[in-house]
């Protein structure tokens, strides 16, 4: 069973004014409430296309409340409660282009930081686990070191799509995968993505250090996907960006919907995590999934290595 960590969820609002002024007061339309977090949408998009997963993470307060009761309609829940208030992340969508506002978050205690750690320790099932978003309030980044333990301890794998520094360190735990976009890889790992030759390397520099596989996304330039003896490229497909809030995660859970259960179908998995990402970023939220198939026929996919 694929189980998915949001350590930080939130309710994502998205809404769309005009121009924003400080000399006025800016009405809004089209407000979209969503039960959100990396790991919760990687679980939706998960249950889209029929795989099977539960949602962990730290929530508290009438919003925690909402977003458990929302995502229980879709995907099994887990959740430790915690004091405090789950976090609210604005996105504004505006003629000169979308406003991302979001939340620190509650601070989770180390009393149910532990809670967690058993949570998975206990959890019969668990083969994989896919760590997403960043880290609340009270939480260092040596919290993703006891999960690695706790995964390891279990003989599962382990994803990670987070943007702490702290990764630079973690992929000499030798996670399964890691999806780091371009500005993360430069920020944490130091080395620029800026044209192929610079892709390429950073995927070289990435397995050195410990990665076993790394799906590298560039937004609307594509994807690379390196395994460590081969590397891939995606090509975007076209679309209006509405929202680029869920996208990354619907890219990650959709690759991962093909790529764990075939290794060796990457072509296809890239395919439907780059449809699926840009079928996202024209939604507020997560959207329906619906352009997928048409989505699809525009990528491209080239093994360069």
């Amino acid at each position: 069973m694929i189980y998915t960590l949001t350590t930080n969820p939130a309710i994502d609002l998205n809404v769309t004014t005009g121009t924003l002024s400080t000399d006025r007061v800016n009405r809004t339309r089209d407000a979209v409430y969503t039960p959100n977090g990396k790991g919760l949408n990687v679980s939706f998009a998960l249950g889209h296309y029929g795989v099977d997963s539960q949602i962990l993470g730290f929530f508290g307060g009438f919003s925690g409340d909402y977003i458990v009761r929302e995502a229980a309609r879709r995907c099994p829940v887990r959740p430790v409660t915690i004091d405090g208030i789950t976090r609210v992340n604005v996105f504004v969508t505006t003629p000169e282009g979308e406003y991302k506002l979001p939340n620190a978050g509650a601070a989770v205690c180390r009393e149910k930081q532990v809670e967690m750690l058993d949570l998975l320790r206990e959890a019969g099932d668990l083969s994989c686990l896919v760590v997403s978003g960043s880290l609340p309030p009270g939480v260092d980044a040596g919290y993703y070191d006891e999960l690695v333990d706790v995964v390891r301890a279990r003989g599962a794998e382990l994803v990670l799509d987070i943007s702490h520094p702290h990764l630079a360190e973690l992929v000499a735990r030798r996670p399964l995968l890691i999806k780091p976009n371009d500005e993360e890889v430069a920020a944490i790992f130091g080395v620029d993505v800026g044209d192929e030759g610079g892709a390429l390397a950073a995927l070289s520099e990435l397995h050195r250090r410990g990665a076993q596989n790394v799906l590298l996304t560039l937004g609307g330039e594509g994807a690379y996907f390196s395994d460590g003896a081969h590397v891939w490229h995606a090509s975007a497909a076209k679309v209006k960006v509405l929202s680029t809030a869920c996208a990354g995660d619907a890219t990650l859970a959709s690759f991962l919907s093909v790529w764990l259960e075939d290794r060796g179908a990457v072509e296809r998995a890239l395919i439907r995590a780059m449809a699926t990402g840009a079928n996202v970023a024209m939604s507020a939220g997560l959207g329906d999934f619906s352009l997928v198939d048409d989505l699809a026929r525009q990528v491209e996919v080239t093994r360069l290595v």
